[in-house]
């Protein structure tokens, strides 16, 4: 394939230059060479013949390169045939072989403007039509090319006034099929039109690197608009005017090949601005003169102080609205954020759909949120040059918004960094909230375990402890009362065993209803039945505490029994020391800190099946620290253990709102 293209190439190029060679030869003018087309046609040619083996090497499978190698042959073939035809006329060649160059001329280049140039405009920028809906118009372009070759080719004109210039394949009733003409011109027309249409929808459609593409071609289309308004202003030949041509296919090879050379969005919005601006004034002009010219009020010199006036303006006017176009709404702060603000009320998107709307507002490449060094959603492909904006909610960082530059950008703008800030604030309030929102449901998913876990532990000491003693007492009961008549005295052992069973299973209700909520805080409310626990492990504790903690919530209470238990308990075990201090603070919560008075470097074990340090060193989580962290957690709070300078400590916080 890469071998072709360059046959291609050189082919073009050889006919170029064998038809400028030609017009040398014969003597000719400039001016000549010009009507001739030998000058455009070979400068064309020779562009298309570059553009094109460019693209067709490095982009193989892209038909755009392709189109425009066969476009530079057809460009070429009538600057080729122009060349020789002057050459032949000059030293009269033979009539059969100048005609027969004749035709190949004038059949040469109707092929690039029929078929290449809207096939190219269709497939531009992948090569593919914009859906597989327009593969109708593909072939639609390719059964209608020929009639416009046909118009051209047949014109009995030919390409000079000279015996043998005339080519054959003419059609003499070529005037009286004025309305296939006619109809063949509008397909065209229509064609470029409905081309054009493509792209728009491409570019309201694609992503950030088929916009860039799509905003270069959009430039040699300014371009070359400007120059042939120039040159029609100026009365120029119409001929020169193709030389403004080759701006479109070097325009598409660095659109196709590097399209992220430049800010395209920068230079393309200052184009179309001034190209607005230049084309408004110039009417302008022209109908106030005449307004006021036929008026009697003497036109020129008031005209051109009423443009001066109104030219900032409108000026002003015409940059927003071409800036809002490529740039989004990075112009209208408030507008941007009011965009962001109605995906940020609708929830179902989420956070990728707020950067998803980032991206469309301020027409970004890439966008991503992250916390906590994590990822949590993107929009688009990181380019190389990124930006990085800090997320802070009262006064804590809770990420980061991370957006790309666009192509061309080496740094962000200062409209941009304004939006950005503006849209931080928001969206770090989104984010705090989706983090609260997460950690409520990882709170949710701890406590339904837990709750499955002690669900679990119940039937397991239901159905493995008390049901098979109370299942003994029905089956001893029974016995007693058969042999009660017969043998008093096994009927006495019977009840005595069953006496004894029944005493075991109220120990193990009581065992489950400690399990669930220990007695003594009922009957003796939470500082007495902390006292009572430390009697029990022959610890000497001080209680500070308010002197009504009645109204305590039931699952606070329960807590900081369970936390204050499980601390006397290591302290019991493990500290060199026989006293302990309990200090329960109560404001907008409850602060519980346990301490004892031994080594710190040896009071910090957990006390826990051996879950923790057993005799020294530092505090050590085990399975007696995670219960006390795991019942604060539940509840919203913290809890902290380890050493200090008189030795252990636990200090938890337990929140009273979480739980009313």
């Amino acid at each position: 394939m890469k071998v072709l293209a360059w046959i291609l190439f050189a082919t073009a190029a050889t006919e170029a230059v064998v038809g400028v060679a030609g017009a040398v030869l014969a003597g000719m003018s400039f001016e000549s060479a010009t009507d001739s087309f030998i000058v455009t046609n070979s400068a064309i040619g020779l562009t298309l013949a570059c553009a094109g083996v460019l693209i067709a090497w490095h982009r193989p499978r892209n038909a755009i390169g392709w189109l425009l190698l066969a476009a530079a042959v057809t460009q070429a073939g009538t600057a080729l045939g122009a060349g020789l035809w002057a050459v032949g006329e000059v030293h009269g060649w033979p009539e059969v072989l100048q005609r027969t160059i004749i035709t190949f001329a004038v059949y040469s280049w109707p092929w690039s403007i029929a078929l290449c140039l809207p096939l190219v405009l269709l497939l531009f920028p992948d090569g593919r039509p914009v859906s597989p809906r327009w593969t109708w118009l593909v072939h639609l372009t390719i059964v209608t090319a020929p009639f416009f070759v046909l118009e051209m080719g047949a014109s009995p004109t030919g390409l000079g006034e000279g015996p043998y210039g005339v080519g054959y394949l003419t059609i003499a009733f070529h005037d009286d099929l004025a309305v296939l003409w006619t109809v063949t011109e509008i397909r065209g027309a229509l064609l470029v039109l409905a081309a054009f249409g493509g792209l728009a929808l491409r570019y309201r459609r694609g992503g950030e690197r088929e916009r860039r593409q799509l905003l270069w071609l959009l430039l040699a289309v300014l371009l070359l608009a400007a120059v042939v308004l120039v040159w029609g202003v100026f009365q120029a030949g119409p001929v020169l005017m193709l030389l403004a041509i080759p701006l479109v296919p070097i325009a598409i090879t660095i659109a196709i090949l590097r399209h992220g050379l430049l800010d395209i969005r920068l230079i393309v919005s200052r184009a179309v601005l001034y190209a607005l601006l230049t084309s408004a004034v110039v009417a302008a002009y022209a109908l106030l003169v005449t307004v006021l010219g036929s008026a009697g009020l003497g036109g020129s010199a008031f005209a051109t102080v009423l443009i001066a006036v109104a030219f900032n303006p409108v000026r002003v006017r015409l940059q927003r609205g071409v800036d809002r176009l490529l740039y989004g709404d990075r112009v209208d702060p408030a507008r941007a954020l009011s965009r962001i603000g109605r995906r940020l009320a609708d929830p179902a998107p989420g956070l990728a759909g707020l950067v998803a709307a980032i991206c469309e507002v301020l027409r970004l490449p890439f966008a991503a949120l992250r916390s906590a060094d994590v990822e949590r959603a993107s929009n688009g492909t990181a380019p190389e040059r990124l930006h990085t904006v800090p997320l802070v909610y009262e006064g804590d960082r809770v990420g980061e918004l991370i957006v790309g530059l666009r192509p061309g950008e080496k740094t962000v703008s200062p409209a941009d960094t304004r939006v950005l800030e503006l849209l931080a604030v928001p969206l770090a309030v989104a984010v705090h909230a989706t983090d609260l929102s997460a950690q409520l449901q990882r709170s949710r998913e701890h406590i339904v375990v837990a709750r499955e876990d002690e669900r679990r532990r119940l039937r397991r000491d239901l159905h493995d402890g008390l049901g098979p003693t109370l299942t003994g007492v029905v089956y001893r009961a029974d016995a007693a009362g058969n042999v009660i008549a017969d043998d008093p005295v096994r009927a006495k052992e019977l009840i005595l065993t069953l006496r004894s069973e029944v005493t075991t299973a109220i120990e193990d209700i009581r065992r489950l209803v400690y399990g669930l909520r220990p007695p003594a805080l009922d009957e003796f409310g939470l500082v007495s039945a902390l006292r009572q626990q430390a009697e029990r492990l022959s610890l000497t504790v001080s209680v500070q505490a308010p002197e009504d903690l009645s109204e305590l919530p039931a699952a606070v209470e329960v807590a900081a029994y369970r936390i204050v238990t499980e601390a006397l308990n290591n302290v019991a075990r493990h500290a060199r020391t026989s006293s302990a201090r309990v200090s329960l603070t109560l404001r907008d919560l409850l602060r519980v800190e346990i301490s004892d008075g031994g080594d710190g470097d040896d009071g910090g074990g957990d006390g826990d099946d051996g879950g923790g340090d057993g005799g020294g060193g530092e505090w050590r989580a085990g399975v007696g620290m995670r219960s006390m962290r795991e019942r604060a957690e539940e509840l919203g709070g913290t809890c902290q253990a380890g050493p200090h300078a008189g030795g252990g400590r636990v200090v938890a916080l337990l929140p009273l709102a979480a739980t009313s």
